[in-house]
Formats: C-alpha cells, sequence, structure tokens
C-alpha cells in the first residue's frame, strides 16, 4: 500500500522547482494533491498532468498565499474533503547588500515567506481529521549559515525555523506534526534565473559540500515524503537539512 493512500496534501508554490516536485512526490505515494501557484499556470498544470497520468489525483489552486490563504485551502478542501498534509513551500526572494534593502522588499518577503506561511497553516489546520496529520514548512540553509548579502531572506527563514518550532509544540496536542526542511542549493529554475547554478556560486557550493554537487528537487521530496507518512510519526519540531553535508 502507498504511504500516503486516502491522504490529502495542499502544496503551496508547486508549479515548478521544489514544490513541483514535492506535489509529484506526494502523489505518487498516493496522496490527493492541491497544486497552489501564484501566477505560473501552466507550470502548477504541467505538475497537475505529471500526477494524474501516474493515476493520481490533483487540482490547480491558484492565489498568493500573502493574500488569499484562506481561499487556497477552501479551494483545496472544496475538492477533496479535508486536509492532511500542508506543505508551505511557496517563497519569493532577492538577495542585496544592506544598503541596498529597502521597506518595500522586505514587507514582499515577509508577506509571502513569514506571514503567507502563517495564515496558510491557520487556515488549514481548522481542516485536518481528528487523527491530526502534518505540516511541512521549507526554510533554507541560509538560515544557519548567514550568507552575506541576503538579510532580508536570511531572516524570513530564520523565523520559519522559529514558526516550525513554536507550532510543533502549539498543534502536537491536535496530532498535527510540525517540522521543516532545510535545503541547500538546489538546481531549480529560480536558483538558474538568478545565476546560481553553472557558475562561480554553484562550484564554491559544490566545494563545500561533502557529496560533491548541488542538490536536484528530487532530493528534497523524498524527505518530504518522510515527513507526510507515518514513518515519521515520532518526529514533530525538527529542522531536517537537506544540503549533502554543506554546512
Amino acid at each position: 500500500m502507498s504511504k500516503l493512500e486516502g491522504k490529502v496534501a495542499l502544496v503551496t508554490g508547486a508549479s515548478k522547482g521544489i514544490g513541483a516536485a514535492i506535489a509529484v512526490a506526494l502523489g505518487a505515494e498516493g496522496a490527493a494533491v492541491a497544486v497552489n501557484y501564484s501566477s505560473d499556470k501552466a507550470g502548477a498544470e504541467k505538475t497537475v498532468a505529471t500526477i494524474t497520468a501516474a493515476g493520481g489525483k490533483a487540482i490547480a489552486v491558484q492565489g498568493s498565499v500573502a493574500d488569499a490563504a484562506e481561499r487556497i485551502v477552501a479551494e483545496a478542501v472544496s475538492a477533496f474533503g479535508k486536509i492532511d498534509v500542508l506543505v508551505n513551500n511557496a517563497g519569493v526572494y532577492a538577495f542585496a547588500p544592506l544598503e541596498a534593502v529597502t521597506a518595500e522588499e522586505f514587507h514582499r518577503q515577509f508577506n509571502t515567506n513569514v506571514l503567507g506561511l502563517i495564515l496558510t497553516t491557520q487556515a488549514a489546520v481548522k481542516h485536518f481529521p481528528e487523527a491530526g496529520g502534518s505540516v511541512i514548512n521549507i526554510s533554507s540553509l541560509v538560515s544557519r549559515i548567514t550568507p552575506p548579502g541576503t538579510v532580508v531572506y536570511t531572516a524570513t527563514k530564520g523565523a520559519v525555523d522559529a514558526i516550525t518550532a513554536t507550532l510543533a509544540k502549539e498543534l502536537g496536542p491536535k496530532k498535527i506534526r510540525v517540522n521543516s526542511i532545510n535545503p541547500g542549493v538546489v538546481n531549480t529554475e529560480g536558483a538558474r534565473s538568478i545565476g546560481v547554478i553553472d557558475g562561480e556560486f554553484e562550484a564554491m557550493a559544490v566545494a563545500q559540500t561533502p557529496l560533491g554537487r548541488v542538490g536536484v528537487p528530487d532530493d528534497i521530496a523524498t524527505i518530504a515524503v518522510f515527513l507526510a507518512s507515518t514513518d515519521s510519526g515520532w518526529v514533530n519540531g525538527e529542522t531536517i537539512i537537506g544540503a549533502g553535508g554543506m554546512r
């Protein structure tokens, strides 16, 4: 039997990259998946098509978690009746030195990466069954290695780590486990678009990674399947670093 047979998952920011890989992996394990996207409709539909082509169930749900969290959750519940697994993957980023930080960019990142995560979780847990479930937050290794030029983004991920630990205690009595995955450098569309891949930065990252490569989305997706399933039934409030040993 598949690990997530009969379960319903909502994955935010699942039109591409890590989110899409997680959605497909959860679907492959039997979960019905609500694939959330903000603007990339084609990407979300591709994710849905990949899941359904393999015999799974999936729908695309449009909306930014920064201002439409409750509606996103409502549409997922309308389609599938409940939520057992929430993956808070939606995130935005931009890197800049301290002197270039603006209030506008601060609020843009915090509204999605932090407030959006909180509001989506708030809305979703109302629809978890009595048996509980799993909330998986996608944070980042930056909260540990704190690279220069990333002060706002790193601050958002530090907040995600703190939220994970706090909500694990708050939601634990409801049998809802809350954990986070903190990826290192992963070869995604977003990473390529900002020059992280195929250049000096990637070479530096590989040199600092004991396993000798950058990650791929499936590296993170397999961790998410573990956290979504009963295999991790005694894991709560943890931050799992998926970075090939990079520190």
